[in-house]
């Protein structure tokens, strides 16, 4: 799974995904069609999946397969998993493989492999066999079904969801190594392998200064990795000298015709000072010399939000004041962003979270991956959004419609409300817009590999088109009172059924008291500072409530949100 840069399903969980009927019907296409491949036997599926077929359990679509879901004694849900030998379903048992643990420390997926596959205890030697077995047969094929290395390892990676293919992963665990140990197993190199080994090669792959080179079987030389202009690597970026600032938490890249690129690298990209001050310094930079900037990385997730570590350590550490001067910065850099003299476009995929969230809301435009999950979901870690999201949505509700008194804001309030409160996160990027997250203006971009350079364009034609900055409203219509206590009624409904609990409502409370305008009537007018200000004084006052306190160790500890 995800320790050796596989999807998490793994294989057989992958298998009950894809359905066993499904993969039957595959492998018996190949049994059928490989009359001459050496491996042909392993595509007759085993007799235990026959049987599975068979009796009608053919994965996730009949709720068993190689694994069954099903409930425990307690109402819970269980799943088993399948034993061969007797063709019952058992409990999973627990598994104790030191190199796994130790594997699963390290960020770095090279690295991982490294200390799996020389690890000396059964799963490393499980995953040599494999691995192992996978590479030889992958140079066996070369040039019979790819011209080169290179397609096949970007078919493993764009078809298969596999961090590096085959002659990628070959190279992280150090070509001649692997080599000396196949044939120290007692297997004969394959032909394009060993001519690789005998020109004294130390890989399949070779690079200088963000160029990239492959082996080229046909010529026997190297050539360059075939590469388009909608490719647009950081990593390369940065290796050709194109950092223009950096710090330990991100690096503002040069991307050419004088866009940059502010990528963030954290664990799981969370915000926290570092970040917001290279957002300020990134804008200090582009706002004098640079025609825009795109703010993207190419990490898994773009952003889960903010460090919830740090902002504990500040709380038990009794520092309010530097919790509360983080959140401000945060507002202040998420709206010079918003009204920036240049164009700002962010590049959202995968987890767009919280504080990834309001990065977002905050920029000009967007360009986002496809497979972009975005949404507030502050909610669930005991404390509402405060880096300008509320103002945001504040803000749209006011200029989507005519600034007219008679037309009833209230219900695209509630509908914020409960987007919000109920931490709803959007599915993909055309589910972002329907939701509010993006504008129609902004771009879905299908290929992931293309964002970053779909995102440099947009900021291309936004300053063509002669970008002028926008100014602070200072005059939105709000709900006011009113609204805040209808929507205070809901909730004193649902923790009265038991849909909520007491804390819940006193969450939804703040959310709705900030969202309506605070304590004002329904025909006031405020700025979008005065909003800010109520965001960062809710943030505020319940992150000093123990049971936030609560929520956030929970987050940190299990992944989950509390409900207390």
């Amino acid at each position: 799974g995800k320790a050796i840069g596989r999807p998490k399903s793994a294989t057989f969980r992958t298998a009950d995904v894809v359905g066993l009927d499904t993969l039957a019907h595959v492998s018996k296409s190949l049994y059928d069609r490989l009359q001459d491949d050496p491996h042909r036997e392993l595509f007759d599926p085993p007799a235990f999946m026959k049987a599975l077929i068979e009796q009608g359990a053919l994965g996730a679509k009949t709720r068993a397969g190689f694994y069954k879901k099903t409930r425990g004694p307690d109402g819970q849900s269980v799943i088993l998993m399948l034993d061969p030998a007797t063709g019952e379903y058992v409990p999973q048992p627990k598994v104790n493989i030191p190199s796994l643990g130790l594997a699963r420390t390290m960020d770095d997926l090279q690295e991982r492999l490294r200390a799996l596959v020389y690890a000396k205890d059964r799963g490393g030697e499980f995953l040599w066999e494999s691995l192992s077995a996978t590479m030889r047969y992958a140079a066996s094929c070369i040039p019979e079904i790819a011209d080169n290395v290179v397609e096949v390892d970007r078919a493993m990676r764009w078809g298969f969801g596999w961090e590096l293919g085959p002659f990628e992963t070959w190279d992280a665990l150090g070509f001649r190594n692997v080599c000396d140990r196949m044939v120290a197993d007692g297997h004969a190199l394959p032909e394009v392998a060993q001519k690789l080994y005998d020109a004294e090669a130390d890989g399949w792959y070779a690079s200088d200064a963000g160029k990239h080179h492959y082996f080229d079987v046909a010529s026997g030389d190297r050539a360059p990795v075939p590469t388009r202009p909608e490719f647009i690597v950081l990593a390369d970026k940065k290796a050709a000298g194109a950092v223009v600032l950096e710090s330990p938490d991100a690096t503002l890249i040069d991307l050419g015709d004088d866009v940059a690129c502010l990528e963030f690298h954290t664990k799981m990209n969370t915000i926290g000072p570092g970040i917001i001050q290279m957002m300020h310094k990134s804008m200090d930079i582009v706002e004098k010399d640079w025609r825009g900037l795109v703010i993207g990385n190419q990490a898994d997730h773009f952003s889960v939000g903010a460090n919830l570590l740090l902002v504990l350590n500040e709380i038990d550490d009794d520092n309010f004041e530097d919790v509360d001067w983080m959140c401000s910065q945060f507002q202040n850099t998420n709206q010079r962003m918003r009204y920036s003299t240049r164009p700002v476009v962010a590049a959202p995929h995968g987890m767009t979270l919280g504080g990834g969230c309001e990065v977002v809301l905050g920029a000009n435009r967007v360009a986002a991956a496809a497979e972009t999950y975005i949404g507030l979901v502050e909610l669930g870690a005991g404390v509402i959004p405060a880096g300008g999201g509320c103002k945001e949505f504040v803000r749209r509700i006011h200029e989507g419609v005519p600034d007219n008194p008679h037309v009833d804001l209230f219900p695209l309030v509630r509908r914020v409300f409960e987007m919000v409160g109920m931490a709803k996160v959007a599915t993909s990027a055309r589910e972002a817009i329907e939701l509010g997250f993006m504008d129609h203006e902004d771009e879905v971009v299908m290929n992931r590999d293309h964002v970053i350079h779909e995102a440099k364009q947009k900021v291309l034609a936004m300053d063509i088109d002669g970008y002028r900055p926008g100014r602070p409203l200072e005059n939105m219509r709000v709900v006011g009172e009113a609204g805040y206590a209808a929507i205070q009624a809901g909730l004193h409904n649902m923790a009265a059924g038991g849909y909520i609990t007491e804390y819940e409502k006193f969450i939804g409370g703040k959310l709705a008291y900030v969202l309506c305008g605070g304590a004002v009537s329904s025909s006031a007018r405020v700025s979008e500072q005065y909003i800010l200000d109520l965001e960062r004084e809710a943030f505020m006052s319940l992150v000093a409530e123990p049971k936030t306190q609560e929520r956030m160790e929970h987050i940190l500890k299990t992944g989950r949100p509390l409900r207390n």
